[in-house]
């Protein structure tokens, strides 16, 4: 019986196929060791791990004790770092549980030291022991490795009480916000505001008296008005309109509705009075006082 020379490839590439997608994760040279603090170079418990095969004696773990796993993590029978290597305890009473990511070099040793104070308050209080389990997975066609490893009894000091737990954000409907404005500005009591309004009217008269004393000509008033009405006419008339504006300001009018108003009456009263005193300067130029 004869074979072709292209049938040989084929055998070996399916061959190699097989052990690709038979390759598994696992670890080596594993080991776990309690030691507390203070203690002396190789004091405390040390236990060797093996793949599948759970201790059959629980790790305590005291609170001044730091546990420490030291392992080679694999893929079939190549030392290789894995993209995920973990080590998880579980509450097996209520289903919490929590993970801790080992440190692993490209040479796939990994190294992870846990205390109580890594350990969250809800498995530190189970009253159980805690399931310790190992993930150690990666892309592509392997598979990934996950098995129960040890189980861990804390050791809780009785002179250090657990603080309270915080109870979780939860995110939802929350009540509804009914917000009190400032209340508006209120004008001062009506005897201040006669009060000063009683001063500046009765300082009319004392100003027109110092005008007429001062030598104030009013024969030009009828000149001046028929040689520039219009603006005379806009310039004096804006200057009340303004004072209208203060007023209408003062009693009902906002800020908003005021400096629009205000901008308007103060154009045309900037216009008016350049023309009104351009009309007033040529009257001087030929002589009129």
């Amino acid at each position: 019986m004869r074979f072709s020379i292209l049938s040989i490839p084929l055998f070996v590439l399916a061959g190699a196929t097989s052990l690709v997608s038979g390759a598994a994760w696992g670890f080596s040279d594993a080991a776990i060791t309690v030691q507390s603090k203070g203690a002396g170079v190789g004091a405390g418990t040390k236990e060797t791990l093996v793949e599948n095969q759970p201790l059959s004696r629980a790790i305590q773990l005291g609170a001044s004790d730091t546990l420490k796993i030291i392992l080679t993590t694999k893929e079939g029978n190549t030392a290789k770092r894995p993209h995920q290597a973990f080590l998880n305890l579980k509450d097996e009473g209520t289903g919490l549980e929590t993970s801790f990511a080992f440190t692993v070099k490209d040479s796939g040793k990994g190294k992870l030291e846990l205390t109580q104070k890594d350990v969250p308050v809800q498995l530190l209080i189970a009253p159980g022991g805690l399931t310790a389990s190992l993930t150690i997975a990666s892309f592509g066609a392997s598979k990934p490795y996950n098995k129960v490893a040890f189980t861990v009894k804390i050791k809780r000091d009785s002179g250090e009480p657990i603080t309270g737990i915080e109870e979780p954000v939860r995110y939802g409907k929350l009540p509804e916000i009914h917000h009190t404005f400032k209340s508006d500005p209120k004008s001062p009591p009506k005897i201040i505001s006669l009060f000063f309004t009683a001063v500046v009217l009765a300082a009319l008269p004392v100003l027109l008296g110092i005008w007429l004393f001062l030598g104030a000509n009013v024969n030009h008033l009828s000149k001046a008005l028929g040689n520039s009405p219009i603006s005379h006419g806009l310039f004096f008339g804006s200057i009340i309109t303004m004072e209208g504006v203060f007023f209408m300001y003062y009693t009902t009018w906002n800020l908003f509705q005021t400096l629009p108003a205000a901008a308007a009456v103060g154009l045309i009263t900037f216009l008016g009075g350049i023309r009104a005193l351009s009309e007033v300067q040529e009257r001087r130029l030929v002589g009129l006082r």
